[in-house]
């Protein structure tokens, strides 16, 4: 078999190193070129723990090499970004472009896969538009949906044993696509249909962004009533049917920030709950910028000078580059908009070299030089450091949890 993923980021060029180590023919398409030549020179553009070795092996192997366009393949999978527009309404035209370019090589017989998260429906309306650009083809291809279910970090393991939802126009596509991931996934391949499949996403990152909410808020309750929230939800958590998860300073990544908006937009009346989460977490970040904002203002009152500013972390979880959709760049954003002329500001972020636009330091120089230190990444290096009393820490990763 010869499968043709489209998009080689966080998510397709894993699935495509994968599938390809399990012995599955594989071309992987992406339309910076930059990330092509460094997919065929073996080299990683994302950071992934171990998925280096295997692209390197799949490619001298002969099992995956990547083009900046589609082949005749046997099937074909639909990993591009699905990011939300203005009023936060979904964005499906990458998905839309990656299947117009994969239908001149459609044939009788080939499977459809898409893996983006989408909104209900979105299937369905692909599957419309292949069929009235190729009439000839309908009834004769396998059209399915299956979304990823990994964590970043965790790649390489959970793309091999978790298991996953697989939904099918039909009961034939269905079985086609479990037929496909079997190649590699040992987990458990449940089979529904391709809308059951679209909304188990949107649920699922729906669902963990009304739990971190609910963790938000109430370290924002817990600082207005000078408690520990970190100590506190500890405490809590020895309830034997209570767990609550750990604060931020906000949510991001392109799934829990991006996919609660696909059921708002459809469902604006019925999904109340979602759509507070979403404001609730949406606020913290706000609420996290306020708050480093007035120390500024109360180190300059104190010591009638600029304070040295520490901000720590830009990635949107810790331990990886991944930087869509992150709280911490709000913050950072926010703070600079507002203090360029009132601080000194810092920027760390030990997990990518370079930044377009802000210009990075060593984590261990700033937070030796800073006078406000503002954790907004929970990154592995910063726990090597030691509280400083001398210093105004504002925490809001639970770096050292005080």
């Amino acid at each position: 078999m010869k499968a043709c993923f489209m998009g080689l980021g966080y998510i397709g060029l894993p699935t495509a190193i994968i599938a390809a180590h399990h012995g599955v023919e594989v071309l992987g398409v992406d339309i910076n070129p930059k990330v092509v030549a460094m997919t065929n020179a073996g080299h990683l553009h994302i950071i992934e723990p171990g998925l280096e070795e295997m692209l390197r092996k799949a490619v001298d192997s002969g099992q995956l090499r990547a083009a900046t366009q589609p082949e005749v393949s046997d099937a074909y999978f639909i990993v591009v970004p699905t990011p939300f527009k203005g009023n936060h309404q979904p964005d499906i035209s990458y998905v839309e472009a990656a299947t117009r370019s994969v239908v001149p090589f459609l044939k009788e017989g080939d499977l459809y896969v898409i893996e983006s998260t989408s909104p209900v429906g979105t299937t369905d309306q692909m599957a419309d538009l292949i069929f009235s650009l190729r009439p000839e083809l309908k009834g004769k291809l396998h059209i399915a949906y299956c979304p990823e279910r990994v964590l970043p970090g965790n790649v390489i393991y959970e793309l091999v044993h978790n298991d996953r939802v697989i939904g099918g126009r039909d009961a034939a596509s269905t079985e086609r696509a479990k037929e496909f991931y079997s190649h590699f996934v040992t987990g458990t391949l449940h089979a529904t249909n391709c809308k059951t499949a679209e909304m188990c996403k949107l649920t699922e990152n729906s669902c963990r962004d009304s739990q971190i909410a609910f963790a938000n808020e109430l370290s924002i309750i817990c600082d207005r009533a000078g408690i520990n929230v970190w100590e506190l939800i500890e405490l809590a958590n020895k309830h034997p049917r209570v767990n609550i998860l750990q604060p931020g300073c906000g949510v991001g990544g392109h799934c829990i920030a991006v996919d609660p908006y696909f059921i708002t937009a459809e469902f604006p009346t019925e999904a109340r709950m979602i759509a507070t989460a979403r404001e609730v977490n949406n606020g913290k970040a706000d609420w996290c910028a306020q708050k480093v904002e007035n120390a500024i203002l109360r180190f300059r009152l104190a010591y009638q000078r600029k304070p040295i500013v520490a901000l720590m972390g830009l990635a949107f979880k810790p331990n990886i580059d991944d930087l869509r959709e992150s709280p911490a760049i709000q913050i950072t954003h926010a703070i600079i908009t507002s203090n360029k002329d009132d601080a000194e500001l810092l920027i760390v972020e030990p997990n990518i070299q370079q930044h377009e636009e802000f210009q990075l330091t060593d984590y261990q120089e700033a937070y030796n030089r800073a006078d406000i230190v503002v954790f907004l990444t929970a990154h592995t290096p910063f726990r090597s450091l030691e509280w400083s009393k001398e210093k105004v820490i504002l925490d809001f990763c639970g770096i050292f949890k005080h």
